[in-house]
């Protein structure tokens, strides 16, 4: 059993490294779905995962189409500011892909669009900012899921 965190084109290193750290600790798997906005081999991106990014259990894709084309059975979630739904109300289930859109604008309007993906937000309790950093919100998630399945 293990939830499936997807970063769909990640921009940040760090935030990446953090959640490929965050995905080990919780038994999650990483899949990262290019183009990213670093490369693989960056030294943040290693120093924000330590010197766990060997044990990570990481998968990566040449786009969405492929990550898409390769998981098209699997019950996904995709969490952007504009769901209507919350976290909390998600009913995570074993093997769920969390999906996550890159830091600067989130999700594609392609995924948000459509009709057929289920879309939570976590909630936000300020008028003064519009998300929460990634790798936090991840983390949120994440851990929501664990609860819910009593891991």
């Amino acid at each position: 059993m293990a939830l499936n965190i997807v970063l769909i084109e990640p921009e940040i290193p760090t935030n990446t490294g953090n959640i490929g750290r965050l995905a080990l600790a919780t038994g999650a798997n990483l899949h990262l779905v290019k183009p990213f906005g670093f490369e693989i081999s960056d030294k943040r991106l290693k120093r924000a995962g330590l010197d766990y990014w060997q044990h990570i259990s990481l998968f990566t894709y040449e786009s969405q189409e492929e990550f898409f084309a390769s998981h098209k059975a699997k019950k996904m979630i995709f969490f952007s500011s504009h769901g209507e739904k919350t976290h909390w109300s998600v009913d995570y289930s074993d093997e769920m892909f969390l999906v996550f859109g890159k830091e600067s604008v989130g999700l594609p309007r392609s995924i948000i669009e459509n009709q057929n993906y289920e879309i939570a937000k976590i909630p936000l309790y300020s008028t003064e900012i519009r998300s929460l950093n990634l790798a936090n919100a991840v983390a949120i998630t994440v851990y929501e899921g664990l609860r819910q399945l009593k891991i």
